[in-house]
C-alpha cells in the first residue's frame, strides 16, 4: 500500500502537471482560433498563419525598446502592490500594439494574396498560403537575421508564492489568465455583435449572406485581423515564458496548432480552444511519463487517430457534399 504522502505526491505531480499542460495549450489554442475562423468562412487552410505568431512576438522585440524607457522593462524582479499595475500596463501595451500590427498584416496578406485566387480552385490558394508562409519567414530573416534574439522582459518571472509545492511560473500564470480573458472577448465579438452574427452567417451560406447585404469583403477582412490578432498575443505570451525568438520559431507551433483545430473541428470556435488545450496537456504528460522524444509526435499520432475515427473532430459536425 502507498502511504498517504505517497498518494499527495502524485496528486501534486497530477496537477503540476496538468498547470504546465493547460499553460502550454493556451497557446496552442490561441493560434488554432485563427485557423479554424479562416477555414469557417472560407474553406480553406491558410498555412500561412504560423508565421503571423513569430511577426507577432518580433513585433514586440521591436516595440519594446520604445517604451522600456517609460515602463522599465527588465528593471522589476519582482510583482509588488505598488508596481504590479504598471508592469500589466506596459505588458499589455506591448500585446495590444503588437495585435494591431499583426491583424493589418493579416488583412493585408487576404486582400494581397488570398482574395485574387477566391474563385480559383482551392489548391491555388493552399499553395499561395505555403508560399506567404515562406516569404515572410525570408523577410524577417533578411531584415532581422536569421540568429535567434533575447525577448525583453516585460514582466518578471518568478514563481508564484503560497501555492506550496506546486510551481507556478508568473508568465505561466499570465498565458493561462490572457488567454481565458482573449476568449471570454472573442466569444462576446463572435456572439454579441454584427459582425460576429455577419461571420456566422458568412460560414454557413455567403450567397445568402451577400443577399442579405452584407459586405463579405469586410467581414472575411476582419477575421483574417482577428485570428491574426490571436496569433500575436500568443507570440507575446510564449515569448514571455521562453525569451528566445527566430524566424522559424512559428513553423512547428502552427502545424500543431493545426492539429488542435482538426482535433476540436475545423470551423467550430469552442474545437479549435479544446483542441489546443488536449495537445498541450497530452505533450506535457508524455514528458513527464519519461518519454520527451515523443513530445513533437504525439500531436500527429492525435490527427492520424482522429482522422481514422473521427474526421469532423471531437465538436464538429458532420457536413453535406453538394455536387
Amino acid at each position: 500500500m502507498c502511504p498517504e504522502n505517497c498518494q499527495m505526491d502524485r496528486l501534486l505531480e497530477i496537477v503540476q502537471q496538468l498547470v504546465n499542460g493547460v499553460s502550454l495549450g493556451s497557446i496552442y489554442a490561441l493560434i488554432a482560433l485563427g485557423y479554424t475562423m479562416v477555414y469557417g468562412v472560407l474553406r480553406f487552410i491558410n498555412f500561412a498563419h504560423g508565421d503571423i505568431y513569430m511577426l507577432g512576438a518580433y513585433s514586440g522585440f521591436l516595440l519594446a525598446p520604445f517604451f522600456s524607457h517609460f515602463f522599465r522593462f527588465g528593471e522589476f524582479d519582482t510583482f509588488t502592490p505598488q508596481n504590479t499595475l504598471f508592469i500589466l500596463s506596459g505588458a499589455g501595451l506591448i500585446m495590444v500594439l503588437s495585435m494591431a500590427i499583426c491583424a493589418v498584416i493579416g488583412v493585408l496578406i487576404e486582400r494581397i494574396a488570398y482574395r485574387p485566387l477566391r474563385q480559383r480552385p482551392r489548391l491555388n490558394v493552399l499553395i499561395t498560403a505555403i508560399g506567404v508562409s515562406l516569404f515572410l519567414q525570408n523577410i524577417t530573416q533578411y531584415r532581422l537575421g536569421a540568429d535567434p534574439k533575447a525577448f525583453p522582459q516585460l514582466i518578471p518571472v518568478h514563481v508564484v508564492e503560497g501555492l506550496g509545492s506546486l510551481t507556478i511560473l508568473t508568465s505561466q500564470l499570465a498565458i493561462i489568465v490572457a488567454t481565458i480573458l482573449l476568449l471570454f472577448f472573442l466569444r462576446l465579438i463572435v456572439m454579441r455583435t454584427k459582425m460576429g452574427m455577419a461571420m456566422r452567417a458568412l460560414s454557413l451560406n455567403p450567397i445568402a449572406c451577400s443577399l442579405m447585404g452584407v459586405n463579405n469583403d469586410v467581414v472575411i477582412s476582419f477575421t483574417f485581423a482577428l485570428g491574426s490578432a490571436l496569433a500575436a498575443a500568443a507570440g507575446i505570451l510564449v515569448s514571455m515564458d521562453s525569451p528566445s525568438i527566430n524566424p522559424l520559431m512559428g513553423n512547428l507551433p502552427g502545424i500543431k496548432a493545426f492539429v488542435a483545430a482538426v482535433l476540436g473541428g475545423i470551423g467550430n470556435i469552442p474545437g479549435a480552444a479544446l483542441g489546443g488545450l488536449i495537445i498541450g496537456i497530452l505533450e506535457t504528460l508524455v514528458v513527464a511519463i519519461g518519454f520527451p522524444q515523443w513530445r513533437d509526435g504525439i500531436a500527429f499520432a492525435v490527427l492520424i487517430v482522429i482522422l481514422l475515427f473521427k474526421p469532423t473532430g471531437l465538436l464538429g459536425k458532420p457536413e453535406r457534399e453538394k455536387v
